[in-house]
């Protein structure tokens, strides 16, 4: 049976708002909102837990909504109370309330001996994030860890900004320090992205198990990265400017990596 909502003082809508706003109150309810329909059905293809499904008739196309659980609470809104809750301008009329995922390094799955690793140390801008994560499908990675994370992976923004990738990678999200331990247990060779004392990206070995690790332009990757680089990489630079944009440099150097592995 599906619910209709009418009014924008109905608890759930508020409920969602406190989600889309707050990281607080997503880390203390477990759960996070997705808009559109793309998004939602690439969070059910990653296998996370749809919680609610809200849709907008006036909006969406009923035909096409996505392919949840019966067991998932369905509900039809106005447009007055879609328009409340939606946090993008343009949308397909779709909302989900999802369960969180864990994101800690002992969830994390390699199906290959030698697996292809993005990591980004401290990132703060969401948009930086969600483009790392698009980068990371793009090179159908094996995993993108974060590392002194300082926003929640569930961000309107990050969603939004990885076009929905945040549920096509596998992440999880740990100190600099228990990553770098995390990768030495699992002989995973570490690349950092450092200027000083680094050789060109394309002189490595980057067809063993390895990690990737990329810092922000404005600091650059912390001392405990640059002492567990098993080697220093860089990408020379033929302008004026000594740096690319992280995602843009993140994907130099993941495609150098998988023409490396033949893909």
């Amino acid at each position: 049976m599906i619910k209709e909502i009418s009014s924008t003082n109905n608890p759930l809508i508020k409920k969602i708002n406190a989600l889309t706003d707050k990281s607080r109150e997503r880390k203390k309810q477990g759960v996070f909102i997705v808009e559109g329909a793309r998004e939602v059905s690439l969070a059910i293809k990653g296998h996370h837990e749809i919680l609610t499904l809200l849709f907008c008739p006036e909006i969406a196309d009923l035909n096409a909504l996505p392919n949840v659980a019966d067991s998932v609470e369905k509900i039809s809104v106005s447009l007055d109370v879609y328009q409340k809750i939606a946090y993008r301008a343009t949308t397909e009329g779709v909302i989900a309330i999802v369960k969180n995922s864990k994101t800690t390094l002992d969830a994390l799955v390699f199906p290959k001996q030698n697996p292809l690793i993005l990591i980004a140390e401290a990132p703060e801008k969401p948009g930086n994030i969600g483009a790392l994560l698009r980068t990371a499908d793009a090179a159908h990675v094996d995993a993108v860890l974060i590392a002194n994370p300082r926003t929640d992976l569930y961000n309107p923004n990050i969603i939004r900004s990885s076009v929905g990738c945040v549920f096509t990678n596998q992440v999880a999200m740990a100190s600099s320090e228990d990553i770098i331990a995390f990768l030495k247990k699992n002989n995973i060779s570490i690349y950092s992205a450092i200027l000083q004392e680094s050789q060109p990206y394309h002189t490595q070995d980057f067809t063993t198990g390895c990690a990737i690790v990329v810092g922000t332009e404005a600091t650059g990757l912390s001392q405990a990265w640059r002492d567990a680089s098993t080697a220093n990489i860089h990408i020379p630079m033929q302008g004026e400017i000594d740096s690319l944009n992280v995602s843009v440099a993140a994907a130099v150097l993941l495609f150098e990596a998988k023409r490396q592995r033949g893909f």
